[in-house]
């Protein structure tokens, strides 16, 4: 793909950039893209300073968050936006004329069915394996927020208090949205492009002035209404945007230079992979997939920039008085590249993903969560089948981990030098094996993902297998369960994040 110039990649959308495109050869879809973000990190400081709930309706801030997120796709992808308003519009009428008992079925059905649509028309519209002109992003996240969203007004409008988890109960919406406030919560400009996908009732507690009060006082173990909570000012988001905006500048640099400098279809090449030893071949495969992050890095953070510049995202205060703005936060970077774990490393990659694949599926499934969860992950991504090779090779590798930290990690838990040997080499494996497993992702096709899987002698399947096998006829530990409920590799884990407790002291002011 590096080979193609910019002419060789086709859009729909607006072509008023398409000088800039030609001079810093960019595929006009990326130049119009990062235009329309740039736009949204101005618009969002607007909307919270100027268009803030002590100035404007919830009315007004729905309209204009849904006009500029209109405005975004049709400038992004012209006449393929139509998609993503029929979408839209379908599943609203599902949720308001629908037997309330099968809302969230029918939404599911509708919106990944169309979404499968179009993403197979995609790949047979455009050259296959060429990623432009993808209406399909908007359309996933849409998905992602149609469908959530009927499962929390089933919970509350259907089910019972207490047959809902404690999760659920929290996220329950107990009647039907306005259409305006539908439409505003599925296209508003935050995140109409690339997400990230939140909760409806804390899309709403935004757009209505409650977002940090409801928050201060959700998170106050002993509020008593008399705490003072509703009285303090709303911390400003400037850190937090500034921190990220940097962080955005950095993977630009990074992209720009270590990107280039690796890209991913060198793996395949046919002279490197016969001239070339294993050990070699490992390595560049190590180096280009981590050379491949920082555009994935770049796009989440300035989604989460923008989204905290508008005044959303905030999560709390911990003791020490430092604010979090990571409540839709869709990476955790140091995790990820510190994960010792196949399942940290998910856990801190695509993380609103990972909370709704959680949401409207691995909580609800009566039986194989983790196996229900990554076909729906797989069907969610699109038709490539790089992407059903990473997700099926995923489970061998998430049970051999379970199987190893089940039975192997408690010998290594004598003292701290022994335990810094073992999150070592857990580690290297966790790199190893993410590696081993994203590659098809990013090679999309079958023929260079069995070549590329051949020159690795299919090590880790291998590896992943009779770790399974030999692992299992092993003694488990007693207490241990053995029902492999709630440990998939989508079930985001709070417990390894500081915990955020409100505090009078020491809150950042606007």
């Amino acid at each position: 793909m590096d080979e193609l110039t910019t002419s060789s990649f086709k859009t729909t959308g607006s072509k008023w950039l398409l000088p800039v495109s030609d001079f810093f050869g960019f595929p006009l879809d990326q130049v119009n893209f990062l235009a329309c973000q740039v736009f949204a990190l101005g618009a969002a400081f607007w909307f919270r300073l100027y268009l803030s709930p002590q100035f404007s309706s919830p009315v007004v801030r729905h309209a204009v968050a849904t006009l500029f997120g209109l405005s975004f796709v049709i400038f992004c992808f012209g006449w393929y936006a139509v998609h993503i308003s029929v979408l839209v519009m379908v599943c609203y009428r599902i949720l308001v004329t629908a037997d309330i008992h099968n809302i969230h079925r029918y939404t599911m059905i509708m919106a990944v069915s169309y979404l499968a649509v179009c993403q197979v028309s995609r790949v047979f519209i455009y050259n296959y394996g060429i990623l432009s002109t993808d209406f399909s992003g908007p359309l996933m996240i849409i998905t992602q927020k149609t469908t959530m969203l009927a499962f929390q007004v089933h919970d509350g409008m259907c089910k019972k208090r207490e047959d809902l988890t404690a999760d659920q109960r929290l996220h329950a919406v107990d009647s039907k949205p306005s259409l305006i406030e539908y439409l505003s919560y599925n296209l508003n400009f935050l995140s109409i492009l690339v997400g990230p996908c939140s909760h409806y009732k804390d899309y709403i507690d935004f757009i209505e002035g409650r977002h940090v009060q409801r928050r201060l006082r959700r998170l106050s173990a002993s509020n008593t209404g008399q705490n003072g909570y509703d009285k303090v000012s709303e911390p400003s988001p400037m850190a937090a945007v500034t921190r990220k905006l940097l962080i955005c500048g950095v993977c630009m640099v990074l992209f720009l230079t270590l990107t280039k400098a690796f890209p991913i279809t060198y793996n395949v090449d046919s002279h490197f992979v016969n001239e070339a030893p294993f050990l070699t071949r490992l390595t560049y495969a190590f180096f280009s997939i981590q050379a491949a992050r920082p555009k994935f890095y770049f796009a989440w953070a300035l989604a989460d920039a923008i989204n905290n510049a508008a005044g959303y995202g905030f999560k709390g205060v911990d003791e020490a008085g430092q604010v979090s703005w990571d409540l839709i936060s869709n990476i955790s970077i140091w995790g990820i590249e510190t994960a010792t774990s196949f399942k940290k490393f998910i856990d801190n990659w695509n993380i609103q993903t990972g909370v709704w694949l959680k949401t409207v599926c691995y909580d609800r499934a009566p039986r194989y969560p983790t196996a229900l969860t990554f076909i729906l992950s797989a069907l969610w991504h699109g038709v490539y089948p790089g992407y059903y090779f990473t997700f099926i090779t995923a489970i061998p590798i998430t049970l051999a981990a379970r199987a190893v930290r089940k039975n192997v990690r408690q010998y290594f838990l004598s003292s701290h030098p022994v335990k810094l040997v073992y999150d070592v080499v857990t580690w290297a494996a966790t790199q190893l094996c993410i590696c081993y497993t994203v590659m098809p992702f990013l090679l999309l096709a079958v023929e260079p993902t069995m070549q590329y899987y051949r020159s690795m002698y299919f090590h880790i399947h291998i590896i992943s297998i009779l770790t399974v096998i030999v692992l299992s006829q092993s003694h488990k530990p007693r207490g241990s369960s053995s029902n492999g409920t709630k440990p998939g590799p989508y079930d985001p884990h709070p417990q390894a994040q500081p915990q955020l407790q409100p505090s009078n002291n020491n809150v950042k002011r606007k």
